[in-house]
């Protein structure tokens, strides 16, 4: 096989350089020989073929663009010669049949999780400190400075010592220096609650103003978290006055459990009189409820029990043809052992449509699916926008130049095993097996719908690079290419770089990496956004985001 260009279905007349192309090279494909015409960057496609005005661009087997002027066969694609299109979806029109991966290494393993009432288990054991409204997010702020160096959750934060060096140049009227910079790691204070993972504070700007179907969205979304299975209790704030009232909270967890048995404590302020009054009430009573969450302890688990998010972002031309391939093995993997997995970002399926329509396991799914779709891309369309407006700058400038492309390999994530179930936003995981849920394209207002779902563990792959967390779900980041993990190894988990120098295999990398995920589930490793302390949370209010 040719390692530095690569046609990924034999229909294709678009090919992906695997290493960066000088003019006049020439390669041999399908018995043709191809001349370059112009340097290709690594990531970026050439077409193989003459393309005039309106000519369809193939890749992955499927439309993903149509050429807008002339283009020479070993021509560049660019967004100058090439427009976002796709082809159109249906209704159910076949049947599925599926052959599972062989999974027989991984049926005896398990993992060490906790163990909730309810059946689930988590990954990890949090407390969560939430508000009902943004009224309250100051108060969650003062909690969270009580708690976290108090009882051995703070991070150290090197660049305290960058500041105390530019104020003794100041003071000194030394010229600054970079030089001075000395990045340690203080000792941090003995965690005082040794199976609680962590104290997490949510914030956010709704709860109020808004619709009420915002704010019953936002309750709903924030059940799911308390109803997570790596969340031990919460501590809820509220004002009093705000739409998102308590009541509708505890409507959604008793929609999603009517036996809920977590301890759950509420303050209301304007019930409470003062903010000290509050805020020592909220603190000892929080205090006392830590103590029960430590008494549970991690007991194994089998693999059935994970529940995998599977997401992408700050993606490049090789994300569909490495990590999320990788992440798309280790999604059937899960899948062929009684496990769930939840692909996301609708905005990033457009293309695709007509196959996952296909692959639902039912007619009411598929039609679930397809009207979810169209809806959000009406709702896009209606202010002026469409999902052929998803791909960013950095997605750009490294080869995905349409949504379809961008799409076409964003869905690789979700593998090849049926869809089971389609959720809207808010919705929790109910069935074992692959799951499709409707979040926009952004990063973070999708992982937090995922987490909301109810997944302890997400899959996160990145080309360009991205911090992204989340506060009660581990979030393993999978690189698509060496250069980024070697340039970044502060966010990357995981590198999938191996597969497009063509040293191992998808099926070798997802078995890796699910080793990993055991690993990451039972709390023997961290993630690098835990390290970090990178803790994203952004309710999507299901206006347009793409």
């Amino acid at each position: 096989m040719n390692r530095r260009i690569l046609q990924i279905h034999p229909d294709d007349n678009a090919i992906v350089a695997l290493t960066d192309l000088e003019r006049n090279e020439v390669f041999e494909l399908n018995g043709e020989f191809i001349s370059i015409l112009e340097p290709i960057p690594a990531k970026h496609k050439f077409c193989i073929q003459d393309m005039t005005p309106g000519d369809r661009i193939i890749m992955y087997g499927v439309t993903v663009g149509k050429a807008q002027s002339f283009i020479s066969k070993g021509a560049l694609l660019t967004t100058l010669n090439t427009k976002h299109d796709a082809s159109d979806f249906k209704h159910k029109t076949a049947e599925y049949s599926w052959t599972s991966p062989d999974s027989s290494a991984f049926e005896k393993q398990t993992f060490l999780g906790y163990h909730r009432e309810d059946g689930q288990v988590g990954t990890a054991n949090f407390w969560l400190i939430i508000p009902l409204v943004f009224c309250e997010n100051r108060n969650v702020e003062i909690i969270k400075e009580a708690f976290l160096e108090e009882l051995g959750y703070a991070k150290p934060n090197p660049y305290k010592y960058l500041v105390r060096q530019l104020i003794l140049q100041s003071q000194s009227k030394e010229a600054a220096s970079e030089q001075f910079f000395e990045p340690f790691q203080t000792a941090t204070t003995n965690k005082i609650f040794e199976n609680i993972d962590g104290i997490k504070f949510l914030t956010h700007q709704g709860g109020c103003g808004g619709t009420r179907q915002d704010a019953e969205m936002l309750c709903k979304l924030l059940a799911g978290y308390i109803h997570h299975p790596n969340v031990a209790g919460a501590t809820v704030l509220s004002l009093g006055c705000q739409h998102a009232q308590t009541a509708i909270l505890k409507e959604k967890l008793n929609e999603l459990n009517p036996s809920f048995q977590k301890p759950l404590l509420i303050f209301e302020q304007q019930q409470e009189g003062t903010e000290e009054q509050l805020l020592q009430k909220a603190i000892t009573q929080t205090f006392l409820q830590l103590n029960r969450a430590n008494a549970i302890f991690r007991k194994p688990a089998p693999l059935s029990k994970l529940k995998i998010g599977l997401e992408c972002g700050g993606s490049d031309g090789f994300s569909g043809i490495s990590a999320n391939p990788v992440l798309g093995h280790v999604s059937d993997l899960i899948t062929a052992l009684g496990g769930s997995a939840v692909l996301s970002e609708f905005p990033e399926l457009c293309g695709v449509e007509q196959e996952l329509i296909n692959r639902c396991v039912n007619l009411e799914k598929a039609e679930k699916f397809t009207q979810l779709m169209r809806a959000y891309s009406a709702s896009a369309e209606a202010v002026g926008s469409g999902f052929d407006m998803n791909p960013s700058p950095g997605n750009i400038r490294d080869g995905l130049i349409t949504d379809a492309i961008k799409s076409c390999g964003a869905a690789k994530k979700g593998g090849s095993s049926p869809i089971t179930d389609v959720l809207d936003y808010g919705e929790y995981v109910k069935e074992a097996g692959l799951n499709l849920l409707c979040t926009p394209g952004n990063d973070v207002e999708s992982t937090t719908a995922l987490a909301g779902a109810g997944c302890n563990i997400i899959l996160f792959s990145t080309g360009l690079g991205t911090p992204t967390g989340n506060p009660i779900c581990p979030v393993v980041k999978v690189s698509t290419n060496n250069r980024l993990a070697e340039r970044m190894p502060d966010l990357i988990d995981f590198n999938t770089g191996s597969i497009i120098s063509g040293e191992k295999t998808i099926s070798e990398m997802g078995e890796e990496l699910l080793q990993l995920i055991i690993q990451i589930a039972s709390g023997k490793k961290s993630t690098k956004a835990m390290d970090l302390g990178q803790d994203d949370f952004i309710p999507w209010k299901r206006g347009v985001s793409l």
